[in-house]
């Protein structure tokens, strides 16, 4: 199984995303990957970045949706496109995942918000497994997949061999400008990301977007928490990985005692 994770720029509309979006599924393709991850809130695109009101809008959002299922069933792969959503209570920050023929096969929420996010969406309350192509998988969003280790496990624990994890580190205007993957004076993203994939004996696929100053590499990790592959900092692209599923056990995950605490 092929998978890519997307790196774009933070787009500056909707419309922006969505080119971004097709180049580089299309890229992904050339590389015959099944299934391509975006970063977090890709579309309308993460607040406070002064994006045009009406694009935040349900029906400008659904709309986009509806072209990403295109763009899905045109090209045979499967997408997960996080985005903000609308619900009678607020925003829902969520992943759809959609099917290579174009079906919205379901959606992951964000559950476990940061502090700082509490104003912007309300949290979600379920976690779901999803498959593609044989491929079972779940997602965790940013905050919760860095600091909510359960998150991960609940989805190793029902047989995922994959995680999926749309996040969002870094700026286009202020930071330093990292240059060594998983450098021990950089921020700790890219440490959690090995032990997610470590500790649970699975793969780990994280999809940041490509600001100037990045505080995290796109990235996908072994079973065994090491890097197996990971985008250059602040270039805008995909980075593709045949997986070695077997490897994806989820043994470490499985072996977890819960009836200890209870």
């Amino acid at each position: 199984m092929k998978i890519a994770v997307a790196s774009p720029p933070i787009p500056k509309s909707i419309a922006e995303g969505l080119f971004w979006l097709e180049k580089l599924v299309k890229d992904a393709v050339k590389e015959q990957a099944e299934i391509i991850c975006f970063p977090e809130s890709y579309l309308p695109g993460y607040p406070g970045m002064e994006y045009p009101p009406e694009d935040r809008t349900h029906e400008k959002l659904k709309l986009a949706l509806d072209r990403v299922c295109e763009i899905a069933a045109e090209h045979a792969i499967a997408i997960i496109v996080p985005m903000d959503w609308h619900h009678p209570d607020g925003i829902l920050n969520l992943a759809h995942v959609i099917s290579g023929k174009g079906e919205v096969l379901g959606f992951q929420t964000k559950n476990q918000l940061d502090p700082s996010e509490d104003h912007i969406w309300i949290p979600g309350k379920e976690r779901h497994i999803f498959e593609v192509n044989g491929l079972k998988f779940g997602i965790t969003i940013c905050h919760e997949g860095f600091r909510y280790p359960e998150s991960v496990r609940w989805a190793a624990r029902n047989d995922a061999r994959v995680v999926f994890h749309p996040h969002f580190s870094g700026s286009d205007s202020s930071g330093r400008e990292l240059t060594s993957w998983g450098d021990v004076k950089s921020p700790y993203y890219e440490k959690a990301m090995m032990m997610r994939a470590l500790e649970n004996t699975i793969y780990f696929a994280s999809s940041n977007y490509a600001s100037r100053y990045s505080e995290s590499a796109s990235s996908i990790i072994n079973p065994d928490g090491s890097c197996l592959v990971h985008e250059v900092y602040g270039r805008a692209g995909v980075i593709v990985a045949d997986l070695d599923l077997a490897l994806a056990t989820g043994f470490l995950a499985k072996r977890f005692k819960s009836d200890l605490y209870k």
